[in-house]
This record gives C-alpha cells, structure tokens and sequence, in this order.
C-alpha cells in the first residue's frame, strides 16, 4: 500500500526536515522546493492561523492531494506579546537567525528572571483543491535567558529553554525539541486528523 503524499507548503527545509522527522514513515512529506513552479505565497496576515491559510490554501490550488501548512513564532510576554507573527523577520530581515537573536538579546536586557516567560506557538492546516479542511494549534511554555546556548535547531531554540528543563531548545537536541515543540504539538493533532480520514 503506498503512503499518503504529504505536501508542505514551505521552502523552509528545517521546517519540512521536523515534520518528516515526526510523522516517520507514515506519509510521503514533501515540500515547496520538489516541485518546480509553485508561486511565492505573501502572508499577509495577521495572525498564525490567518497565515497558514494563506499558503496552504494558495499551494493547493496548484498541486493535487492535502496541503500541511504551519505559521508559528516567539510570544514573549515582556515584549507583549511580540515578536508573534513577525518572529522570523524580527531582526529586520526575512530569515536572519543571526540579527532575529541579537535584537532579541537587546531588547530583552535587563529584564528580571521572573518577567522572562515566554511561548512558541503554532497553527497548521490542511487544505486541498483551494478549500481549508481543518486547524490545529500547539504550543509550548518556557522562558527567554540571557545568552544563546546550543548549536542545535533554529532560529531562536539557542535562547528558548521550554519549562521543565535547563537546557535550551538548541542544546536538547531534534530528538527531545521534537517531541514536546509547538510544531510536534500541533502535527500531532493533525496526524491523528489525517489518519481518522484514512479511516472513513
């Protein structure tokens, strides 16, 4: 019997290389990049969940078969909330690790150990033939510290230590980040989702 076909409506290939990681051998996933001609989805939304619309929706007008699609980021309670749905252009540049952390070292300067708290989010939806099937949302609780650790993961795992441990997202390694992350949280409803189709 041959797997169900998962496509991921990233180019994000850290992104793409989580999910394969967690669902295993149950779907084929593939993304944005193995497919040549597929458009270049703005999100211009405001929200998680308006965002991965935005592409899973976009990228299943173009292709046959359900479409995963994921927005997540960095609330960080001191900052209000920020940098939300801006994380991974937070720095000034679309996809800076790099300038995404130091801003975030500066503007977190200062702060008291107790105001520190913060949460990865994540919303994912499927879609197929230009309609949304179904949401899920995940999230995952800790605190921000005062110096990247790890060389692990990405984008801002080297200053997020998720509650329950001492050790950040980058130091703890894809094994344990992808059991307990935002991303595992929310895949893992949409798995179950998935699978219960495959049922009926």
């Amino acid at each position: 019997m041959s797997k169900l076909r998962l496509m991921v409506a990233t180019r994000n290939r850290h992104k793409s290389d989580e999910i394969r990681a967690m669902v295993g051998d149950r779907f084929e996933v593939v993304d944005a990049n193995d497919i040549d001609g597929l458009p270049e989805i703005e999100e211009t939304g405001t929200s998680f969940l308006e965002n991965a619309t935005l592409k899973a929706v976009g990228i299943s007008r173009c292709v046959e078969g359900l479409v995963l699609s994921d927005d997540s980021g960095l609330e960080v309670d001191a900052l209000a909330g920020r940098p939300g749905v801006w994380s991974s252009s937070f720095g000034g540049e679309e996809g800076n690790h790099v300038r995404n952390n130091q801003r975030m070292l500066r503007e977190m300067d200062g702060v008291a150990a107790d105001r520190r708290s913060a949460r990865f989010r994540c919303v994912m939806v499927i879609a197929r033939g230009g309609e949304l099937l179904a949401d899920f949302s995940g999230a995952v609780e800790g605190r921000i510290i005062t110096e990247l650790r790890g060389e692990g993961g990405f984008g801002y795992d080297p200053l997020f230590v998720p509650d329950g441990f001492n050790r950040s997202f980058a130091e703890l390694g894809g094994e344990v980040k992808n059991q307990l992350s935002h991303r595992a949280r929310a895949l893992g409803q949409a798995v179950e989702w998935l699978e219960r189709q495959g049922r009926e």
